[in-house]
C-alpha cells in the first residue's frame, strides 16, 4: 500500500517497516499451498471466483483489538499481491488482506502495487514485449518501462510475480499469476472464517488519464461496481459490514470524496511524510494533518492511515518525540492504522534492538494505533495472540480440549 518509490533498478529511495516470517515447513502449512505451487505457471487463473458453497456460520471478524492488515498479503514470505500471499496471510491469521488496485489497457481491475511492471515481474524474460518500453509521468517523476495500462489483462495472465526484496524469499520466484480484483474478493470471501479486504485507489490520476471506460466511466466507478457485484456495502460495524468487512483506501483526497457518493463503505485517507504532495489536489501532507484539514475529511472517511514515520519521526534510525496525529485523530474519532511495519533488522528502529515484538508493543500498547500494516501477518498475529488474545478464545479452545478427552475416555 505505501507510496515509496523505487526505481527500475530496485533501488529503494525511502524505506520504513518492519517483519520477520514464519516458516512454512509448520504445522499449519496447508495442501493448498502446494496445489497452488503446480498449477501456478498454467494459463488458467490462479484462483476461480467465489464458490457458491454455503459455508454455514463462520467465525466473525474480531473487533476488539487493533486489526492485523495483511500488507499485499504475507508478502514477507510470498511475492506480493499474489493468491498464495493472501491465501498464507489468511491462514496466519490476518484480520484484513490489503491490496493495491490498479488496471490494465482493457480496463479490467487487477492487484498490483507498481504501475510499471519491471520490479515485481519477469516482464524482462518476455522479449514479446519489448517494444511496450516507454516514459510516463507518475506523481511528477519520469518513469521509463512497461506500464500495466500498456497490456491486456490476457497479456498481464502471461507474466509470473516475482519477490520485490533481494533478500527475502526467492524461491517463489515465476510461480504465480498476477490476479484480479474479482480473484483477490474471491479468496476472501472463500475463507473458512470472515475475512475482511482492504483495497486501494492506486493512482488514480494516472490510471484516469490512460485507460478509458465506457459511458465516461472512472476508475473509481469500476471500483466500487466491482465491490458491489460481490455483496460489499454497509457502514463500519453495521450488520452488512461486519458480514463483508471492507475499508477503502486512497491516498487521493479526491477520490475518497468521489466514492463516499457511490457507497457507505468505510474509507482511510492515506498520509505520506509530510513533505511529498498529493497527486491530486497538489496539497503537502503537512497541510492534510492540518487541525483544519483533518475537520474536513473526517465528514468522508473513518480513519487515516499514515506512514509510521510520519507519527513518529525518525534521525538517524533513532525515534524522536511523537507527533500529535494520533491524538487529534481520535479526538475526531478517526481511526489510525500506519504502515508498515516489517521483521527484517534493515527495517526496525534501533529502539527496538532487532525485536519485531518490541515495536509491536510500542506501536499498540504506547501509541495506541487501532491497525497495523504488516509484511508479516503471522508474528503479529502472535505477539497479539500473547499480548491480548481475543475474548472468550482461550474458553473456546478449552472446550474444544474437554471435548477430545470426552470422546477418547468414551471409546
Amino acid at each position: 500500500m505505501e507510496i515509496n518509490m523505487v526505481n527500475l533498478e530496485g533501488t529503494k529511495v525511502r524505506t520504513e517497516g518492519k517483519a520477520m516470517g514464519l516458516s512454512l515447513t509448520g504445522s499449519g502449512f496447508r495442501p493448498l499451498f502446494f496445489l497452488m505451487l503446480v498449477i501456478g505457471c498454467t494459463a488458467r487463473p490462479l484462483y476461480p471466483l467465489p464458490s457458491k458453497v454455503n459455508k454455514g456460520e463462520r467465525q466473525p471478524l474480531q473487533t476488539s483489538r487493533p486489526y492485523n492488515i495483511a500488507h499485499r498479503g504475507s508478502n514477507g514470505e510470498f511475492p506480493e499481491e499474489t493468491a498464495a500471499a493472501y491465501l498464507r496471510a489468511i491462514e496466519e491469521g490476518a484480520d484484513f488482506i490489503e491490496t493495491d488496485i490498479l488496471s490494465s489497457k482493457d480496463g479490467v481491475l487487477i492487484c498490483m502495487h507498481d504501475v510499471y511492471l519491471d520490479d515485481t515481474t519477469n516482464i524482462a524474460n518476455h522479449t514479446e514485449f519489448a517494444n511496450r518500453k516507454t516514459t510516463y509521468e507518475v506523481e511528477e517523476v519520469n518513469i521509463t518501462g512497461f506500464f500495466v495500462v500498456d497490456f491486456t489483462l490476457q497479456e498481464l495472465k502471461t507474466l509470473r510475480v516475482n519477490q520485490r526484496y533481494k533478500f527475502r524469499d526467492q524461491q517463489y520466484n515465476g510461480r504465480f499469476q498476477i490476479i484480479t480484483f474479482e480473484e483477490y474478493i474471491s479468496i476472501a470471501l472463500d475463507a473458512s472464517r470472515v475475512v475482511g479486504i482492504y483495497p486501494e485507489i492506486k493512482d488514480p490520476v494516472f490510471i484516469n488519464q490512460h485507460v478509458k471506460w465506457p459511458n465516461g466511466k472512472r476508475f473509481e466507478d469500476k471500483f466500487v461496481e466491482t465491490l458491489k457485484k460481490y455483496g460489499y456495502h454497509g457502514s463500519y460495524m453495521s450488520k452488512e459490514w461486519l458480514k463483508q468487512p471492507a475499508f477503502i483506501q486512497s491516498f487521493a483526497p479526491t477520490s475518497l470524496v468521489y466514492v463516499s457518493n457511490l457507497t457507505d463503505l468505510p474509507k482511510i485517507f492515506l498520509i505520506d511524510d509530510i513533505t511529498v504532495q498529493t497527486q491530486d489536489t497538489k496539497q503537502t501532507y503537512w497541510e492534510i494533518t492540518s487541525d483544519s484539514y483533518l475537520d474536513y475529511i473526517k465528514e468522508y472517511v473513518v480513519g487515516i492511515g499514515p506512514w509510521k514515520d510520519t507519527i513518529v519521526p525518525v534521525v538517524n534510525n533513532y525515534l524522536q518525540t511523537p507527533t500529535d496525529l494520533v491524538t487529534k485523530a481520535h479526538a475526531r474519532d478517526l481511526q489510525v492504522h500506519p504502515y508498515t511495519y516489517r521483521n527484517e533488522n534493515l527495517f526496525l528502529h534501533f529502539n527496538f534492538n532487532q525485536d519485531p515484538y518490541q515495536e509491536y508493543d510500542y506501536w499498540l500498547n504506547k501509541i495506541g494505533v487501532d491497525g497495523l500494516f504488516t509484511d508479516f501477518t503471522g508474528s503479529l498475529h502472535l505477539y497479539q495472540e500473547w499480548a491480548s488474545p481475543v475474548e472468550g478464545e482461550d474458553e473456546h479452545k478449552a472446550s474444544k480440549l474437554l471435548q477430545k478427552i470426552k470422546a477418547l475416555l468414551a471409546s
